[in-house]
């Protein structure tokens, strides 16, 4: 609920103000029998993080609104653990929908055990497939951010931030199968207007966790979906359906 705060949280830590992005040792501080006050940020003199009284679906919401404040509070303040279960569903969506435009584009109707298995052997293909590119769009941001501000990227744990950050903000593609599975004439654009919902998280991501200007994180996907894209000529020109 709205007043149940963990009190794990409470504990001296690394944490930071989701306004200015300064550091904070808490989030706030239990004087017991229930009272609670939220710590107040010495850099901008607002709430650390007014989000941990806001239920969960009231942050979600903040979420797809693309708030930098949300952004920071479920990287930064939370303990989150979610990532890489959240990118192999998201790689299943994903996988499914090409799959599924694989068997709609096939006339073959051959009940056959052997057409069976080559019809689960394409799902399969297609999830590799959709890996493969993921990852590639991923190492290009790395490289693109590596190069252009290494300071930003010296230690392992901030590219594994980064990288937890990213994984997250894909968390659109969930949307995937209910445009799927809701198909209509619009499909389509449906499924563009999702790539492009996906892409503004992931720059909002790219921007929050290493506190970058907004034209540095378009850069840095721009180059990513080159390298995806190469990615997908190289499939095309080996012959197989991407």
């Amino acid at each position: 609920g709205r007043g149940e705060l963990p009190r794990a949280m409470a504990a001296l830590g690394a944490y930071r103000c989701i306004e200015c992005n300064g550091e904070a040792t808490e989030l706030y501080r239990d004087y017991q029998r229930g009272v609670l006050r939220i710590s107040i940020c010495k850099s901008c003199q607002k709430p650390v993080d007014k989000y941990i009284e806001y239920d969960p679906v009231i942050i979600l919401i903040n979420a797809v609104l693309c708030k930098a404040q949300a952004y920071r509070h479920i990287l930064f303040n939370t303990k989150i653990n979610i990532h890489g279960k959240l990118c192999i569903f998201c790689l299943l969506c994903e996988a499914y929908l090409r799959w599924l435009q694989l068997q709609d584009s096939s006339q073959n109707t051959d009940p056959d055990d052997l057409i069976r298995y080559a019809k689960e052997w394409d799902f399969y293909r297609m999830f590799g497939i959709a890996s493969l590119e993921q990852t590639s769009f991923f190492i290009g941001i790395f490289i693109t951010l590596w190069w252009m501000t290494p300071e930003m990227l010296k230690r392992k744990s901030d590219f594994i931030l980064l990288l937890k950050a990213l994984l997250l903000s894909t968390y659109g593609k969930l949307l995937l199968i209910p445009a799927v599975i809701w198909e209509h004439d619009y499909t389509p654009l449906c499924l563009a207007f999702i790539k492009v919902f996906v892409l503004i998280s992931n720059s909002q991501a790219i921007r929050v966790t290493l506190n970058l200007n907004r034209i540095l994180p378009w850069f840095a996907i721009f180059f990513g979906l080159i390298l995806e894209n190469g990615v997908v000529c190289l499939f095309q020109k080996m012959g197989w359906d991407v």
